[in-house]
């Protein structure tokens, strides 16, 4: 059995619309800084070398792991949506606690933790699928 056909379907699209989601916020890093910036600017000087570099490294990340979820979940092999997914969630929920830290939970947090179940959601299920063809 080739393992990208115990993968349901619907899992390799809402991994393929994740990695959208990620591949449309790295493109927005490179053409504005109030992206890396959203929850607050006192202080930051959106004009200077230092923010655009800083948004553009965080550019590159989402971008970087938009595009590793495209792959995954074009391939579709549990394993690597599973490692690939982990990546997305952990910095869901670095969003969150930082969030909470700062005091400026609100709509992006709320979105960040709906996010985190969707993400959490096709984990479990990638870990069921590797469990049940491995007979475990």
């Amino acid at each position: 059995m080739k393992p990208s056909s115990i993968v349901p379907r619907w899992t390799r699209i809402v991994v393929g619309l994740l990695a959208l989601a990620n591949v449309g916020f790295g493109i927005s890093n490179y053409l504005s800084q109030s992206a890396l910036f959203q929850n607050s600017t006192a202080g930051v000087d959106l004009a200077s070398t230092a923010a655009k570099y800083a948004s553009f490294e965080f550019g590159a990340r989402n971008l970087a792991i938009g595009i590793a979820l495209l792959i995954v979940a074009a391939v579709g092999v549990p394993e690597t949506i599973a490692i690939t997914v982990i990546i997305r969630a952990l910095i869901e929920l670095q969003s969150v606690v930082i969030a909470l830290i700062a005091g400026t939970f609100g709509a992006g947090s709320v979105l960040a933790l709906v996010m985190l179940a969707v993400e959490v959601f096709v984990i479990r299920t990638m870990f069921a699928l590797v469990a049940q063809r491995d007979g475990t």
